[in-house]
């Protein structure tokens, strides 16, 4: 590949501020506020998600230009190995400490060129030459120019890393995975499968909505879905559920305003149907926000019994509520608590511990899990799901269960927290997930749900009935 030759002030060695001219320029465009969001994001812990909501609920963007601001926000996100490989090989000097503005621009540019076919490439590149021109002058948009027509001419014949030299390095970039993952999912499920489920990771995220019995039925809801025009899939692994690719906003949904579907994976509706709760049963929720799984317990109890949605951060609290009104359900308690140490008066007959966990099953809904996280990540996460699993032992009576989940497909996690708790609590035994569902979202006695096989995020749950 040819290189680019840029002015050394084009980088940012010293941590500049996010976008010069920020407080002057305002980023009112699609891309412009796509821009914005990427650098925030580079610069911040926080998530993507999180900073993509909040700008689009303070912008007035009509429906396609947000679409376009999500799309092109989480697409870098998701691709950015990928894609910073490419404009490594075509940028001259140190592309990682180029100015964000630069940068990001470049990165979406790019996006736009690889997977986004409705968006002609010369468009998509003087969109980035112009927002770079806008806020730093000729020069600077004379590189990004250079760049990205250069790339253009050589797109088809970029060169990756070798496989057969190394395919840790080949699937990490290829895929976009950090070389860690890649490892380990090479070392658990061989080549073919490491790389359908990396590849699986890298899919637009599915909207899944969940039919609320209490309220409707999977037919009614499938004939408002047909009559407003949104395309649906039923969901493979639960029958109750649908898969939405056509449909980003759900709040604009009458469906979903009037509670007759809520927003909840396949996979967490399994683990609440392993739970198996019944009319008039104690359920206790120990990590419960936003409340998806409290309000299927409730719903699946007929709204008769008592569901406590215990929350540590009273804040999130009021999401609990707001499920539970538009659900039309209301036997569920919210309460503020810490679930390691939370105590209850009597025993429930289920405890749900949907766990803290890494959260690295939900990489297709947040892709930017994957770079935030480190194998240490996964180690801290262990100490505290097993002391909540140990509290929870505590709360549920002779003859219940715990069912404890993650949205992880890692072992530490998920099946030898199992195993350490079964050789620390004798009174406990696993119930075979498999006598509860269907056996293609079994493996051996617990629920284990990955993107690439299930159409839903990697998941795990277990069921412990306590014996004594």
């Amino acid at each position: 590949m040819s290189n680019i030759p840029a002015p050394s002030d084009l980088r940012d060695e010293q941590a500049a501020p996010l976008i010069e001219n920020s407080a002057t320029v305002v980023f009112q465009t699609a891309r412009g506020i796509a821009v914005k969001l990427l650098s925030r994001y580079e610069n911040s812990d926080s998530y993507i998600d999180k900073l993509l909501d909040g700008e689009l609920r303070r912008t007035e963007l009509e429906a396609a230009d947000r679409a376009l601001v999500t799309e092109l926000v989480n697409g870098c996100v998701r691709w950015q190995s990928r894609l910073d490989w490419i404009l490594m090989g075509f940028y001259h000097g140190e592309f990682a400490k180029c100015m964000p503005i630069v940068k990001n621009s470049l990165r979406i540019a790019l996006y736009q060129m690889m997977f986004l076919s409705k968006i002609p490439a010369p468009a998509a590149i003087n969109e980035s030459v112009e927002l770079v021109k806008r806020v730093k002058g000729d020069r600077h948009a004379g590189v990004v120019n250079g760049v990205l027509r250069n790339i253009l001419r050589n797109l088809q014949s970029i060169r990756y890393p070798d496989r057969k030299e190394n395919e840790i390095l080949y699937l990490s970039v290829h895929t976009s995975h950090p070389q860690w993952l890649v490892r380990r999912y090479l070392t658990r499920f061989g080549s073919e499968q490491a790389e359908a489920l990396l590849s699986a990771n890298n899919q637009r995220p599915m909207l899944t909505l969940r039919v609320n019995a209490l309220k409707t039925s999977l037919e009614v809801v499938q004939r408002e879905l047909t009559e407003a025009d949104i395309k649906f899939e039923v969901s493979p692994i639960h029958p109750n559920s649908l898969l939405i690719t056509s449909l980003r906003d759900v709040r604009g949904l009458r469906l979903f305003t009037d509670g007759h579907v809520t927003v909840q994976d396949a996979s967490a509706s399994l683990a609440v149907q392993l739970a198996c709760p019944k009319p008039g049963m104690k359920v206790i929720d120990l990590c419960a926000a936003p409340g998806g799984k409290a309000v299927m317990a409730a719903e699946m109890m007929g709204n008769s019994g008592t569901v406590i949605a215990l929350e540590k951060y009273d804040s999130k609290l009021q999401f609990i509520r707001d499920n539970a009104q538009r659900s039309g359900v209301g036997i569920i308690s919210p309460l503020q608590g810490d679930a390691r140490v939370y105590a209850a008066n009597d025993g429930a007959d289920v405890v749900l511990v949907d766990a803290p966990c890494s959260g690295l099953g939900t990489l297709t809904k947040k892709p930017d899990i994957k770079w935030r996280r480190q194998i240490d990540d996964i180690r801290k996460m262990v100490t505290t799901q097993r002391e909540i699993l140990a509290n929870a032992a505590k709360l549920v009576k002779v003859g219940g269960c715990i069912v404890y989940s993650t949205c992880s497909i890692e072992p530490e996690e998920n099946f030898e927290a199992i195993t350490w708790f079964l050789s620390s609590h004798p009174n406990f035994k696993l119930d075979p997930a498999e006598g509860h569902l269907p056996a293609e979202v079994c493996q051996d006695g617990y629920v284990q749900t990955f993107p690439h096989k299930h159409r839903s995020d990697g998941a795990f749950a277990a069921r412990l009935v306590r014996n004594s």
